[in-house]
Formats: structure tokens, sequence, C-alpha cells
């Protein structure tokens, strides 16, 4: 399955293919040795992570969403712990970490190539989990 082809896949199953893209972009920064964006992008894609899985399985936190009109971030974290009772560790880890980037990596730019890298193979595991997930049905 080319790209294309999965991109048309993951959209009608009813995830965001924004994951794929900023994980992309994240992994591209990190290659020019740009800490920085590199943990943005990270946090991003998990970001999408979640509100995807959120949305496709209706959590309370979606539904607070739709009330309230936007994603809080203590939102997204107490959706990442009701999706990870139904999926496993691998959703709050993946969240954990990128979050920990947004603020250490990206905010307060703390962090360098090698601490980003490491924290990036979490959230890149998050994504092909939420992939795997959609593309294979495993519930």
């Amino acid at each position: 399955m080319n790209r294309e082809e999965l991109i048309k896949l993951l959209m009608s199953k009813g995830i965001d293919v924004l994951a794929e893209k900023y994980m992309d972009e994240a992994k591209d920064y990190l290659s020019r040795g740009d800490a920085v964006q590199a943990s943005g992008k990270a946090y991003r894609a998990a970001e999408e992570v979640v509100k995807a899985l959120a949305e496709k399985y209706g959590t309370p936190e979606y539904q607070e969403f739709l009330r309230k009109g936007r994603w809080h971030t203590y939102l997204l974290g107490r959706a990442s712990k009701t999706l990870s009772r139904k999926f496993g560790d691998w959703v709050l880890s993946g969240w954990s970490v990128a979050y920990d980037l947004h603020v250490w990596g990206f905010h307060e730019m703390k962090y360098g190539v090698d601490h980003v890298a490491a924290g990036m193979e979490v959230i890149e595991r998050m994504v092909k989990e939420a992939r795997r997930i959609v593309l294979g049905g495993n519930e």
C-alpha cells in the first residue's frame, strides 16, 4: 500500500492523518539538528493521535470537547488515560513523553537532539499503534 492509499484508508476509518504528517516533520527537523522544532512536531503528532482516537471511540473527554468547543490540554491528558485503559500503556506513555517534549524541548528549549530522539521513539510507537488499531480493527 502506498502512502496515498494509506492516508485515504486512515481517513475513511476516522484517524487523523496529521499525526503521520507531524511525525514525518519531527524526524526531518531532528535530522537537521533542530531539537526545538522536532519537539514541537512530535508533540503535535501525539496530540492528533489522542484527539482522533478519542473522537473515534467517543470518550467522555471528546464529549466535553464538543460542549466546550476546544481541546484543553487537561482534556488531552484525561483522554490519554481513558484510551490507555482500552488500548494499553502506549497511549499514556506516548502522551506523557509528548507533553514532556512540548514543555522542556519546545517551550523551555532545554533538550538536545539525543534527548528529543529518545522521546520521539516512544511517540513514533504511539502513532504506529494507533495506525495498527485503525487498520486492523484490533480494539
